[in-house]
């Protein structure tokens, strides 16, 4: 799908999908590559990620309605770069997710919400650290490493295949070693500081690697010493063993409790 030279709102791309509740949303960015201060030119496709309110009768009734994904480029195929992917959850499924350590989920409390109102996401992120544990690292560990599998052949190359321009280009796939790097990256920045920096501070690095600057020798050797700095920074983490599933369960709620009652005013 082409797209006109001004890059449109987000808001349209939204609209465009099909999904009808968008007064509902209460957070809004672009993720992927962009928001880590990795994209290179125009060669990646618009990965849009959202939260939003359910409706009482929805979040409290029988027919729940937790998630909505849409994209241009469907199921059979990869997306191009004029491709766009919208991924929007429920603000109960993505504290879900975000209470099992899911470094995607993760992400949501770090970016800045665009195109709609702020007020909402913004309580969510005073209260971030409820969502934060030493327990998430797993997940950050296990996904670089399902990716360094995938890149050495000890594992399928995934759901839609690994990226032949690269590897055709490079002899790997260097966009995946750049994101699996990007991952060690954000857990050991986060057990250490309890957050993680978007656009990340390591950019230009991820930028190197994803270009085709380094060997795969070298991108395994850096991934070892990041796994065992990784490790390292779990041991001395100050977060806590495990999220506080009552607490988190707490805020959502007030913050459906909240929402519902200013729509009413």
């Amino acid at each position: 799908m082409r797209f006109p030279q001004n890059q449109p709102r987000l808001l349209d791309l939204v609209k465009l999908s099909g999904f009808t509740r968008r007064k509902n949303l209460i957070h809004l960015f672009v993720g992927g590559s962009e928001l880590h201060g990795a994209k290179v030119g125009e060669t990646d496709d618009t990965d849009l990620y959202g939260v939003y309110i359910e409706d009482p009768e929805h979040a409290l009734g029988l027919s729940s309605q937790e998630h909505y994904v849409w994209s241009t480029a469907g199921n059979e195929r990869r997306n191009g770069p004029d491709d766009v992917d919208v991924t929007l959850y429920s603000l109960r499924k993505w504290a879900g997710m975000a209470a099992k350590g899911n470094a995607t989920a993760l992400h949501f409390l770090f970016a800045s919400p665009r195109e709609v109102a702020p007020q909402t996401w913004r309580k969510i992120q005073k209260n971030s650290k409820v969502f934060l544990s030493r327990d998430s690292a797993r997940q950050f560990l296990g996904f670089a490493d399902d990716q360094f599998k995938r890149l050495t052949g000890e594992k399928g190359s995934g759901k839609k295949g690994q990226r032949p321009e690269y590897i055709g280009k490079f002899g790997y796939d260097t966009k995946a070693a750049m994101h699996a790097l990007r991952l060690l990256y954000e857990c050991a920045e986060l057990m250490t500081n309890c957050r993680i920096t978007l656009p990340r501070p390591e950019k230009d690095l991820l930028i190197e690697v994803r270009s085709g600057a380094w060997t795969f020798e070298k991108v395994l050797a850096h991934a070892q010493r990041l796994f065992k700095e990784v490790e390292n920074a779990v041991e001395s983490s100050p977060l806590p063993e495990k999220v506080d599933r009552a607490a988190i369960s707490r805020l959502v709620a007030r913050t459906h409790l909240e929402f519902w009652a200013k729509r009413k005013q």
